[in-house]
């Protein structure tokens, strides 16, 4: 008898304190998530980066500010990258706001590739559209495509032909603008490929309810609410006795109070006890998306999942991240999730190379010829210099030949999110936490003007990711951050599972008595 008091006492304390400090934090992932689900939604939102931790401020150029740039005229320069487009001079002095006609909001003037064709048409490739630039009215167009996917990624021209691709198709016509008429196209599978799917990308859609759609994305909606719900209703139970008592001694009406903590005590059983199996999932692959665990589940590939949103026609849905057309090879290079590819023709099967510079699970950030037979290949595993025909890689930072790698950390010693040159050839590497790192020595890369950083906010959506990842209080555990989720994570099951035991053993304790 006294071993089974001393383990319900053991279970109440492994679920009521760490249930009382978790209660905030799951609020917070709850709150960020049921956001995070719904990009397209709040992308017109924003937050002053003034009000955010230090970490989050702009300083040269840094926090991915800066993709890539494209040459207008000889004194006529357009960067781009999270700040959207500016077009600047030679000189890279003064910035004037090239964002006119994008939608309001950070997230919509998101530009991953701007390309000014033969025919001096001007087009972006954004995270909500691919959009031409209308010279006469100074602003930007959207250009209608059929197509559910919006993030366009990539943007070049072959002869008199644009072709524009997203994360799963590429779209081609004859170069007109706003005008021009695109036909999708549907690449072919890679030789040797197999209908597989990154773990790290089944486990994202899992914990998003994406796997199965929008349907999976609001029951996950649901769950968020639920989780607040069991936030709220555990710590009116906690406060709540206390409450009671102490208006029991002055004498004073105690009904309602005493209803609330019956029907919220009711309430978080039921939950916790209905719907235990999906809130243990999404803790799960929850810890499974950061650092450390991450690390276990970065390389690994698992068999599409079938009958789920993973399980698609498209070989290369979602996989396609970047595309150059080579004059000397007259060919295609393609990079895709799993590699850098070859294409003859957009109807050949793109042929993996033998060599592969490394590339970040987060993605490919720059990809530039660098002279007749190499590459500048970057991403937050650092730059690298690749030469396909002779299969040399070097790290272009370092200048020493690439030795590989068998950590399998997501990233290099510079985290590189792109690359800027300028009309005289000059190369400005972009890292992602340092900003400009300038190759020459001679010109220092201007600083951010305060147009620029007073127009410059920080998409709801990605601040829903700071506070998602743990990210926001790297200010107070520098470092240590990564370890909030897989600690949460961890103390979230013994919350769960001591409360459902606890549940269990008073639905028997009920049941032996009636």
């Amino acid at each position: 008898m006294r071993t089974k008091k001393s383990k319900i006492k053991r279970l109440k304390k492994y679920h009521k304190w760490p249930g009382l400090i978790l209660s905030f934090i799951l609020i917070y992932y709850a709150v960020s998530g049921i956001l995070m689900n719904h990009r397209n939604l709040i992308s017109g939102i924003d937050v002053n980066r003034n009000s955010l931790p230090n970490d989050y401020q702009y300083k040269n150029w840094n926090l991915a500010a800066l993709k890539g740039n494209q040459t207008i005229s000889s004194d006529s320069i357009l960067v781009y990258g999270n700040i959207g487009v500016w077009l600047t001079d030679s000189t890279f002095q003064e910035f004037k706001d090239f964002n006119t006609g994008f939608p309001k909001g950070t997230d919509n003037r998101k530009t991953f590739d701007l390309h000014l064709s033969s025919n001096k048409n001007l087009y972006a490739a954004t995270l909500f559209g691919l959009f031409n630039y209308n010279f006469e009215i100074s602003q930007w167009q959207k250009i209608p495509l059929d197509t559910k996917i919006e993030r366009f990624v990539s943007v070049i021209s072959k002869g008199d032909t644009i072709l524009a691709m997203n994360r799963s198709y590429i779209f081609m016509g004859i170069d007109k603008g706003l005008n021009t008429e695109f036909t999708k196209i549907q690449l072919k599978a890679p030789e040797f490929y197999e209908n597989n799917v990154s773990l790290f990308e089944a486990i994202w859609q899992i914990h998003s309810g994406e796997v199965f759609g929008l349907p999976g994305k609001l029951i996950v909606d649901l769950m968020g609410l639920l989780i607040i719900v069991l936030s709220i209703t555990g710590n009116i139970y906690f406060f709540f006795p206390k409450l009671i008592k102490r208006r029991k001694r002055k004498e004073k009406s105690t009904s309602k109070l005493v209803a609330s903590n019956k029907v919220s005590l009711k309430w978080h059983n039921k939950i916790g006890a209905w719907f235990i199996i999906v809130l243990v999932i999404i803790t799960l692959t929850g810890m499974f998306l950061r650092p450390p665990l991450l690390l276990t589940i970065a390389r690994a590939d698992i068999p599409v999942i079938k009958f789920t949103h993973l399980d698609q026609p498209n070989p290369w849905y979602d996989d396609l991240r970047d595309l150059h057309y080579d004059k000397e090879r007259d060919a295609f290079i393609l990079a895709g999730y799993n590699g850098l590819y070859e294409l003859k023709t957009l109807n050949s099967t793109p042929k993996l190379y033998n060599s592969q510079p490394p590339v970040s699970v987060m993605g490919i950030n720059v990809f530039e010829k660098f002279d007749n037979n190499s590459f500048l290949i970057g991403s937050f595993s650092g730059l690298f210099l690749w030469n396909p025909d002779l299969n040399v890689i070097f790290d272009f930072i370092s200048g020493k030949p690439y030795q590989g790698s068998s950590s399998g950390r997501p990233f290099g010693s510079y985290a590189i999110s792109g690359l800027i040159k300028d009309n005289s050839g000059n190369l400005h590497i972009v890292d992602y936490s340092n900003g400009i790192l300038s190759r020459n020595k001679t010109m220092n890369f201007p600083e951010m003007p305060e147009n620029i950083l007073s127009n410059s906010h920080m998409s709801l959506w990605n601040l829903c990711l700071e506070i998602h990842t743990g990210r926001i209080f790297s200010f107070l555990f520098s470092d240590f951050y990564i370890l909030i989720v897989p600690i949460t994570g961890i103390i979230s099951l013994i919350v769960i599972m001591s409360g459902y035991l606890l549940y269990r053993r008073k639905k028997k304790r009920s049941n032996k008595t009636n």
